[in-house]
């Protein structure tokens, strides 16, 4: 399972036989979150022709939500050729909108269908990709004189740190894939000297950067 970075929001724009095909494309990590951004994008050119959507969304621990809609172009030939590349790529939390400025020439089925495609995929290719991991997810309490070198100790050796706490102690954070755990609790017990001992919490998803 994909998404895009979170935070990313990118516009792209093509041309095709005369028709401009404006792209939003952005992280939406709620179906809300989805329809707003469709919202706003309908504000701001309210004089297009259409603002053509799809969108899918997983909240956690449910099944993924895909939606689209075609905004008065010919059904299925805007919105579930948009879906389609957002599910193709294996995407989640990411809402594209193709904004179109009707150009005076007909495009035909067959040409809609490349066009908003194209539209989704070139406004994806400008995007940084992530894969979503379900990782095991550790706390370590430290004393705060050495929570800063266990810490550094740790990200030196590759180790996911999802968060730093401050209480009476301090708390590392770390995210580990289930099959490295018993090597991430040998070396916590080596840069410690066992005064440390992990202690797990419920799993958590990770966003591991991709090349494009």
């Amino acid at each position: 399972m994909r998404s895009v970075k979170a935070g990313t929001w990118i516009r792209n724009e093509i041309e095709i036989q005369r028709s401009r095909f404006i792209t939003t494309l952005a992280y939406t990590p709620t179906e809300a979150a989805a329809r707003q951004l469709i919202a706003t994008v309908r504000e701001e050119y309210p004089d297009a022709r259409h603002n053509c959507s799809a969108f899918v969304v997983k909240p956690e621990g449910l099944n993924e939500i895909g939606h689209s809609n075609d905004d008065g172009e010919p059904s299925g030939t805007a919105g579930m050729p948009m879906l389609d590349v957002l599910l193709r790529n294996q995407l989640v939390n990411v809402t594209a909108v193709v904004t179109r400025y009707f150009g005076g020439i007909l495009l035909g089925a067959g040409g809609l269908v490349r066009a908003y495609s194209t539209s989704v995929s070139e406004a994806l290719a400008l995007a940084q990709l992530v894969e979503l991991k379900t990782m095991t997810q550790w706390v370590l309490p430290c004393p705060h004189a050495t929570a800063g070198r266990v810490e550094a100790d740790l990200r030196s050796r590759g180790i996911e740190i999802t968060g730093l706490e401050y209480d009476e102690y301090a708390r590392i954070l770390c995210a580990i894939p289930p099959e490295n755990v018993e090597e991430f609790q040998a070396l916590v017990g080596s840069i410690t000297t066992g005064a440390v001992t992990p202690e797990e919490l419920p799993p958590t998803v990770v966003a591991v950067p991709l090349e494009n």
